[in-house]
């Protein structure tokens, strides 16, 4: 399985709106301190904002914040959201398909992920490490840019 890029710069952002937690932060900066394009990041943030996921504030003084603090964004929530399709095998048209065992066993793989993931907050993977959370504050404004992810 592999997530898209888009799962990738959703989880990049609120990592680092999580970080900053004290402040509102423009898309220019989150796109700089990343290296990603900020037409890219306006239509991630328009749809985390959407889900409720980051609250905007318009005007020159604006920005993006969490929506919510760190700790009620639960990994799987965020990753079921932006993700359309977690089908590991298209199934639909095999032949094999009223009586495979493969099925059911990447099925429960998949509940596995999640149940994985869900006990997890977006809080606890910039606490998770130390030095992690240091690391996403050396982003941008409030450290030396840089275009290197942190995934």
């Amino acid at each position: 399985m592999r997530l898209t890029r888009y799962s990738d710069y959703a989880v990049r952002v609120l990592l680092y709106l999580a970080a900053r937690s004290d402040r509102l932060c423009s898309i220019s900066e989150i796109a700089a301190a990343y290296g990603i394009s900020q037409n890219h990041l306006m239509k991630v943030l328009h749809d985390l904002g959407k889900a409720n996921y980051v609250a905007g504030v318009r005007g020159r003084a604006g920005g993006y914040r969490l929506a919510r603090p760190a700790s009620e964004i639960r990994v799987g929530d965020l990753l079921r959201h932006t993700e359309d399709d977690f089908d590991l095998v298209p199934c639909g048209d095999c032949a094999l398909s009223t009586g495979c065992g493969v099925s059911p066993v990447l099925d429960e793989a998949m509940a596995a992920f999640f149940a994985v993931l869900d006990g997890y907050t977006l809080a606890d993977l910039v606490d998770r490490r130390s030095g992690f959370r240091r690391l996403i504050l050396s982003l941008g404004p409030d450290g030396p840019a840089t275009s290197a992810g942190v995934s």
